[in-house]
């Protein structure tokens, strides 16, 4: 077995040619650099890529043994499984909205959310995710609001010893920086305990950056040159890095999340 290419865009049309080799019926469209839609289900690269950088020799082989799983394993027996099965699997995501522009919203069990992202579920297993559908809430039983609340419980738990890393910046600001690099340090914007683990650094009122899905960054509402000078490390971030979510801030207090337009500015609830 040969190597897989290391650049993720060329990675990823790597694993689309060896997918089409595998599924020749499957409809298979890139959407990322680790990324793909797959009979109009997303699949995450990401763990993917991350198993075949330990072992690069072996990328090939690693690639195909994934994908067998994917589509002969435990994922599809348990796409199919009972609710209580999988109901301590099920974690939250925040995405863009404009997912839907490459996948039918019909089809993807998600809730609505502020700064014009919605909050999806995946079924997480220990070298996958896999999204979860309506066709599933529908033989589950379970509505999305259901679901939500299951998701959020999950995150809870998976999260009760997540390291908090505190910052002082120059200006005065202070920031606290969540990088478990598990693919949920910006799902956690909604564990609900967030604002009383974060007020006594942050203040009442704090911001939550998550320009992507594996970036967390809550800072306090000043002084403005401090917030300022994130936003625009914020913008640049959702710019340049792979599953960006949103630019704009999420602002935390004590009533729950608000969408906000820039910094400072007016927000709208969640």
């Amino acid at each position: 077995m040969s190597s897989m290419p290391p650049e993720p865009e060329a990675f990823a049309e790597q694993v689309a040619v060896m997918l089409r080799r595998l599924q020749p019926d499957s409809t298979i469209e890139l959407t990322g650099p680790r990324e793909m839609i797959v009979n109009g289900r997303r699949l995450d690269l990401e763990n993917l890529f991350r198993l075949v950088n330990h072992d690069p020799d072996r990328g090939e082989e690693i690639v195909e043994h994934y994908l067998e799983q994917l589509f002969s394993g435990e994922a599809a027996a348990l796409s199919s499984s009972g609710f209580d099965l999988v109901r301590t699997r099920i974690m939250p995501r925040i995405q863009p909205e404009s997912i839907f522009n490459h996948l039918a919203r019909e089809q993807v069990a998600h809730v609505p959310f502020v700064n014009g992202t919605v909050i999806v579920f995946v079924i997480d297993l220990p070298q996958m995710t896999v999204s979860v559908t309506t066709e599933q809430l529908v033989r589950w039983n379970v509505t999305p609001e259901d679901l939500d609340e299951l998701a959020r419980e999950n995150l809870l738990r998976a999260s009760e010893d997540v390291e908090l890393q505190m910052v002082t910046s120059k200006e005065g600001g202070r920031a606290v920086i969540i990088a478990q690099q598990d693919g949920y340090d910006a799902a956690r914007l909604l564990l609900g305990d967030l604002h009383r683990r974060l007020a006594s650094r942050l203040g009442p009122h704090f911001y939550v950056a998550t320009p992507a899905r594996d970036m967390f960054v809550a800072m306090s509402t000043g002084p403005e040159p401090f917030v300022r000078r994130l936003a625009g490390r914020v913008a640049e971030d959702f710019a340049r890095l792979p599953y960006p979510i949103s630019p704009s801030f999420f602002l935390v207090t004590r009533d729950g999340v608000a969408g906000t337009e820039a910094p400072g500015t007016r927000s709208e609830a969640a």
